[in-house]
């Protein structure tokens, strides 16, 4: 968890989603290249997760593929130095991610701060890469899935999905650690899986949502935003990602296995974030 030593003003905070809710893309995927050409991963095993990953979301997330997808996952990072790999994130961060970040976001980011709000930055992605992405977008917190690291290298094992309910879980754990009240609490994501979080605060809030979080919002009457102007916080630079890249590495350092992340949480049970 990124902390950067403020402490909460007036019990509030607005918890961001950040794929498709702060940046256009998936973080993910934006850091592709990058690995790619430091040799972290090859383009055979970017499309043999992309594959995985497209007939996993044509299938669905029974027990059996859930369990297979987290093999995947633990197969493909296990043995990474975690040094080289934040350092490829610090490198290229500002060239790959700035010119994602939604301008809508960004404004509201800042109007939250404005009113002394703490803005916390959830994600699926690896702490490797939420906490420095989040800190260039001067959040307060964040918490992303975290990697078993044994002697610097990964273990292949996953220590906490940030996924679905335990999203959830890692807010209210943040609010009974630093004193925030959820019922004045707000919540930002682009995705029915983060249901669990938006029910957990006070103000929901749906940002370009899937069909199914738009039908529920849409019932429950939370607040529907369209966001669709990604702009770089420094410039208007032109970035440049590798797709089927970008799939392998979010199946492996970001742990970003959509409903998989989720039903082997629900299955072997999750812990919050320490």
């Amino acid at each position: 968890m990124a902390d950067s030593g403020n402490s909460p003003a007036c019990g509030v905070a607005a918890f961001f989603d950040l794929d498709k809710t702060i940046i256009a893309s998936s973080s993910a995927l934006a850091f592709g290249r990058p690995l790619m050409r430091e040799g972290m991963i090859s383009r055979r095993t970017a499309l043999k997760s992309a594959y995985a990953q497209f007939v996993f979301s044509l299938s669905g997330a029974d027990e059996e593929r859930t369990e297979r997808l987290r093999a995947e996952i633990s197969a493909l990072c296990r043995g990474w130095d975690v040094a080289q790999l934040r350092a490829i994130v610090a490198e290229t961060l500002h060239d790959v991610v700035t010119p994602l970040v939604y301008a809508e976001a960004e404004a509201l980011i800042a109007a939250h701060k404005a009113q002394g709000h703490d803005v916390i930055v959830l994600s699926a992605a690896g702490d490797e890469v939420v906490t420095p992405i989040a800190a260039m977008l001067g959040a307060d917190h964040s918490v992303g899935t975290r990697m078993s690291i044994v002697a610097g290298h990964y273990s292949g094992e996953i220590d906490f999905y940030c996924y679905g309910e335990q999203k959830a879980v890692a807010a209210r754990h943040l609010a009974a650690e630093r004193g925030y009240d959820l019922t004045h609490c707000h919540a930002y994501s682009d995705s029915s899986t983060d249901v669990p979080l938006l029910e957990a605060v006070g103000h929901p809030h749906a940002v370009n949502p899937d069909r199914t979080l738009r039908r529920i919002a849409t019932e429950r009457t939370w607040e529907i935003h369209t966001f669709d102007k990604p702009v770089s916080i420094r410039s208007r630079m032109t970035v440049r990602t590798n797709v089927l890249a970008g799939v392998g590495l979010g199946l492996g350092i970001a742990a970003v296995a959509g409903t998989a992340a989720y039903g082997l949480s629900r299955r072997t049970g999750g812990r919050p974030p320490a």
